[in-house]
């Protein structure tokens, strides 16, 4: 355990992009801030685990830049995304949403699963680079109503300009909406510099909260023209109110939630979050860069996320092989192995993945 994070035992903890590492205040957040309240005062923790709730949307505020009253939780993404697209005014014929094909596979889902309600995914091929503003241009044809961009992707490491792509699609009448799932927490992101219409995202990396603490933004100026029908007594604008005839939006992004709210993840959360905010967002990819280009030196990361997606090819059972001796925390997709460094990682974390991937000569980078 360090002083910030509490790192398994093993070998070196490259995991951050699927989960960030316990952080010591999230710990001890779940302690003081759920278990003992609960043990304390039982069923009169309500109030101070509500207020528990208002604090991580205020911390995320300020991470991002947005204002509280526009962060919602949600217990992921994909939630998110389908109670945002489910809350959008109807319009006559399908609404198309344009994605790229290597966005992470659970968002498309959610759209193709709403086919019945009028959605229709529409994706810019593969083989196309998502971070080229020209190849977004190329395919908003007239009938794509939303994109979706995807800030960092998550086989590949690739950052997508999305302040650039999103002016574009504005200008052309688009709706713009963004997963920050595998960049938030690693990437510096000011929600004030993006035109877009509402974000996604986890603190299950980056952020290292922990599973089930996930969030949207929603721009403040759409919030009144939205209107959920996933809903319950925590949608409402007076929650204790207690009268089944009566239910009135709340005013603010709390109208994306529901019923009774999870409250152990997000003191989690709120811990992480803290965490990414005590040691700076800015100073968290300085390490993390600096442990990239040692990994691997001829590559210019800066146009990446906090990943090394290394295609290994026919190498790849070698490689895999080899940082499991190691006890190294990692994971496989394929033929690609992926690492990542966070702040707790060292240069001589970064110099084994180094050594691994040099290894042969005879790999093509």
């Amino acid at each position: 355990m360090n002083q910030h994070f509490i790192i398994p035992q093993g070998g070196p903890y490259l995991l951050t992009h699927s989960i960030g590492p316990i952080t010591v205040k999230g710990r001890e957040y779940l302690e003081a801030h759920y278990l003992a309240p609960w043990a304390d005062q039982g069923g009169h923790a309500w109030p101070y685990w509500l207020t528990l709730m208002d604090r991580f949307n205020g911390a995320l505020a300020k991470l991002l830049g947005g204002r509280e009253d526009e962060f919602s939780h949600q217990p992921n993404l994909s939630t998110g995304l389908s109670k945002y697209l489910l809350s959008l005014p109807r319009k006559n014929g399908p609404t198309k949403i344009l994605m790229h094909a290597n966005a992470f596979p659970s968002m498309g889902f959610v759209v193709t699963a709403l086919k019945a309600e009028q959605f229709e995914l529409v994706l810019i091929p593969e083989d196309k680079p998502p971070h080229d503003p020209q190849v977004w241009v190329d395919h908003l044809s007239d009938d794509i109503d939303i994109i979706l961009i995807t800030h960092a992707h998550s086989m590949t490491g690739v950052l997508s300009p999305v302040g650039e792509i999103a002016r574009l699609a504005k200008s052309r009448g688009k709706r713009v909406l963004v997963d920050v799932a595998q960049s938030v927490g690693v990437i510096p992101i000011h929600i004030p510099n993006w035109e877009v219409d509402a974000i996604f995202g986890s603190c299950v990396k980056w952020l290292c909260g922990g599973p089930g603490a996930g969030w949207m933004w929603v721009k403040s100026d759409d919030l009144p023209r939205l209107n959920p029908i996933s809903v319950g007594w925590f949608s409402h604008v007076n929650p204790f109110e207690f009268d089944i005839r009566n239910f009135e939006f709340s005013e603010t992004a709390k109208k994306f939630w529901d019923g009774t709210p999870s409250v152990a993840p997000y003191a989690m959360a709120l811990g992480g979050i803290e965490t990414t905010l005590d040691l700076g967002v800015d100073n968290i990819r300085a390490r993390n860069l600096e442990l990239l280009q040692i990994a691997r030196p001829e590559f210019d990361f800066t146009q990446n996320g906090g990943t090394i997606c290394y295609d290994a090819g026919e190498r790849v059972d070698d490689l895999d092989n080899a940082l499991k001796k190691k006890r190294a925390y990692f994971d496989r997709r394929g033929q690609t192995i992926r690492v990542s460094f966070h702040v707790a990682n060292s240069q001589k974390d970064a110099q084994l993945v180094h050594s691994l991937i040099y290894s042969s000569k005879s790999v093509e980078f």
